[in-house]
């Protein structure tokens, strides 16, 4: 009985300190948001942006230029560095749990790629019937890949899976560079500015569908956590488990294409922060699925939002291209799960 109170004990105390992990996490994800508002062009008093915040509920005196910045400009933007990141972190978690490889993520396995020729043929033949004709071009291309995904991972293992997901990034990647130099240069000029990434055309709309979807997903995927902790364990153990291998598959697959889609429809290629965030969650919080995806989603809000404030410094008013920021953090992340997957 004493040996069963410690143990319980022990659980408790686990619990908690991801928990408080977790807390801290939050807290750094918002202190980045606030940052994130206050850098750009004209640099605004912390204690501005934080006044601005709160004038919806109550009475501040405050210039009116200030709370237009904030509101029409640089919240959108921040929000949506947010909301992109928790969908990135999230879809790479599931990624690389689904597939139990930790070097899997949405721009690693192809829907990143596949994402950026949609928008490029739009861009490129000039077929824009609508303001959301380049995101919707984007998300059917990226939803078409990880169709195929879908069919492999109806029949074949998850090492498969990611030797497909590999294919289809050299694939997407080649015809990208195709549709590039059939063009004129002004027309390459501007798919190659989507491609790095940008969060300057954000707006509430934008915001909220990636806000809604990446919710979603992860509530429906809420009852699978069990069973996600348990596909760590190897795909046998799983199945004597009485886990339904083919449906979970599945089903987090269309839930990575429907987050991760969206996400890079509306701002382009942002590579690394679904490889990065699920690591960094790994690490403080293990594998613990009920932990670990939230902590995910968490993560790769702070490292976007991070990555936001970054883009803005290194050339003061000047539109720097948010996607290669977070390549400069996802590459020595890279090589740092390489090494250390080498001496584990």
């Amino acid at each position: 009985m004493r040996s069963f109170d410690k143990e319980l004990n022990t659980y408790k105390a686990t619990i908690k300190r991801r928990l408080v992990i977790i807390f801290v996490c939050v807290v750094l994800t918002a202190c980045f948001f606030i940052f994130d508002i206050v850098t750009g062009p004209a640099q605004l008093d912390i204690g501005v942006v934080i006044k601005s915040l709160l004038s919806k509920f109550f009475d501040f005196d405050l210039p009116k230029s200030s709370i237009n910045i904030i509101y029409n400009i640089r919240l959108p933007m921040a929000l949506m560095a947010l909301v992109v990141g928790a969908a990135l972190g999230l879809s790479g978690a599931l990624m690389q749990t689904i597939l139990n490889n930790h070097l899997a993520s949405p721009y690693t396995l192809g829907l990143s790629a596949a994402a950026g020729f949609g928008a490029s043929l739009v861009i490129a033949f000039d077929i824009g019937f609508a303001f959301f004709s380049v995101p919707l071009g984007a998300f059917c291309m990226s939803f078409l890949s990880s169709f195929v995904l879908f069919l492999f991972a109806k029949k074949y293992h998850t090492e498969t899976l990611v030797l497909v997901g590999i294919a289809i990034l050299f694939l997407f990647q080649s015809l990208l560079s195709l549709v590039q130099f059939l063009v004129s240069p002004e027309t390459s000029q501007q798919i190659l500015f989507w491609l790095f990434g940008s969060l300057s055309k954000a707006n509430y709309t934008n915001i909220s569908v990636i806000f809604a979807l990446t919710i979603g997903a992860y509530l429906w995927l809420l009852k699978d956590n069990w069973a996600l902790s348990v596909f760590k364990m190897g795909e046998k153990n799983a199945r004597v488990l009485g886990v339904n291998l083919k449906a979970l598959r599945i089903k987090v697959l269309f839930c990575v294409c429907l987050v991760s889609s969206a996400a890079v429809a509306f701002v382009g290629v942002i590579g690394f922060i679904g490889l990065a965030a699920p690591h960094v969650a790994r690490i403080v919080l293990g594998e613990d699925q009920r932990f670990f995806l939230p902590a995910s989603m968490v993560v790769g809000a702070a490292l976007l939002s991070l990555a936001s404030c970054v883009s803005k410094l290194i050339i003061p008013g000047a539109l720097f291209p948010i996607g290669i920021v977070t390549s400069f953090i996802g590459v020595p992340f890279f090589f740092y799960i390489v090494i250390r997957k080498k001496h584990a």
